[in-house]
């Protein structure tokens, strides 16, 4: 692994340029502008261009990138419709495409996302795959293998996932199990989609209960529909505090919340901080989303992802973190330079934190993963979103022109 000098680098918040120094895969050293001997180096030449800790995306189907067109446009009708009273309807459109999915083929469609995210700058990124009576272990299998294909450039936790349901889908636990057992990290869960209220608080009990048999964090997709009776990010909540997994439940979605009143969400947002749960939102797939600014302000952790590329779900996305955070600071109005600030920490440190992902920020002694802009200011980098001008993954220069082509990225 060879030394790496970033020379002249403009840090967030920082007065002067600096030199960055990367060597054992960490970062060994920031000093002024100049002042860092590149004898021997890997020089990459920020030339006041900002230089930050790279993107992180906390919530990606991996399994259904560009299936789109396999599904059909109507699950995009359901999911988008006024008030997302069809929601559940897209998630059933979708799960037909399973029938006729081909490993192989869902491999080489997760090798284009992952060399998207590379590209970009995307160093981390939590995969949900599908686990149900239509696909199997499939999906989880598939998203193993593309995890350790790109490890050490794009580090991805996968994340066993029923999609369909763990209390209405026949066998779905059992399957569950051996997807950790082949070796997914991370126990899903979407208990909304169960039927009955004791059905939800069974399959939130399910997720627990595997993910303590198995020592493995907790991501579940909870109330993504217009009701406001959906309230299981609460019980989700009080389950992880009640079996000591504060840190270790990640809640993605959470559209419900947008109709919560205010007396009931401040009652959740107080659960929530003791739990020590994060928020993933992505205001750009659906027309509702979290409370993402008064989550913020009330100290709760929150995450932008990426969710979907080309699926049921969603007709764009490209894996590109900035591209999400530019689209965030107008769904979520956040435009001035702290609103800024705060949606870049969503795609970064946030989100890192969220995946348990260690001291995921520019300081010496940490894992050199960081992103080189070609422009100097947060406001500008979010404006042209240009590809950055050089990524380091894990102490490693990425080959940016191999990545582009591997993802069919248009020149």
């Amino acid at each position: 692994m060879s030394r790496i000098v970033v020379q002249d680098a403009q840090l967030r918040g920082g007065a002067d340029r600096v030199d960055i120094e990367i060597e054992g895969g960490l970062i060994s050293g920031i000093a002024g502008s100049g002042t860092t001997s590149a004898a021997g180096s890997t020089v990459i030449y920020a030339a006041g261009g900002l230089v930050t800790e790279s993107f992180v995306n906390a919530h990606l189907h991996l399994d259904k990138v560009f299936t789109l067109l396999d599904v059909g446009e109507e699950a995009l009708s359901h999911y988008h419709g006024a008030g997302m009273g069809s929601a559940s309807l897209a998630i059933d459109a979708a799960a037909e495409v399973k029938h006729s999915q081909n490993a192989d083929h869902m491999l080489e469609l997760a090798r284009r996302s992952l060399a998207m995210a590379a590209y970009y700058g995307t160093t981390h990124v939590r995969a949900m795959a599908d686990v149900d009576s239509k696909a199997g272990t499939r999906g989880v299998e598939v998203l193993c293998a593309a995890r350790d294909e790109f490890a050490g450039l794009v580090d991805v936790q996968v994340v066993a996932f029923p999609q369909d349901g763990m209390v209405r889908e026949p066998g779905a636990l059992e399957l569950m199990r051996r997807s950790m057992e082949l070796g997914a990290e991370v126990v899903g869960g979407i208990p909304w989609i169960e039927y009955t209220q004791e059905a939800m608080g069974d399959h939130i009990r399910a997720s627990f209960d595997l993910a303590k048999e198995f020592d493995a964090d907790v991501s579940m997709l909870l109330d993504d529909a217009g009701d406001p009776e959906l309230r299981t990010l609460e019980t989700m909540a009080l389950e992880a505090i009640a079996r000591g997994w504060h840190g270790r439940a990640l809640a993605h979605h959470c559209r419900a919340m947008a109709l919560y009143d205010d007396s009931y969400f401040g009652r959740l947002v107080q659960i929530l901080s003791e739990a020590g749960i994060s928020i993933v939102s992505d205001p750009h797939t659906g027309p509702l989303h979290a409370r993402v600014g008064e989550l913020m302000d009330a100290g709760i952790n929150v995450i932008l992802g990426q969710d979907d590329i080309s699926d049921a779900y969603y007709a764009f996305g490209r894996n590109n973190m900035l591209e999400v955070a530019f689209l965030c600071c107008h769904l979520l109005w956040m435009m001035t330079a702290e609103g800024q600030e705060r949606i870049y920490d969503a795609v970064t440190r946030n989100a890192a934190v969220g995946m348990n992902v260690p001291n995921h920020s520019i300081g010496v002694g940490n894992p050199a993963n960081l992103v080189v802009h070609a422009l100097p200011t947060l406001t500008e980098v979010l404006r042209f979103q240009a590809p950055p001008a050089a990524v380091v993954s894990h102490g490693r220069l990425v080959d940016l022109p191999a990545m582009k082509e591997a993802g069919g990225i248009p020149h």
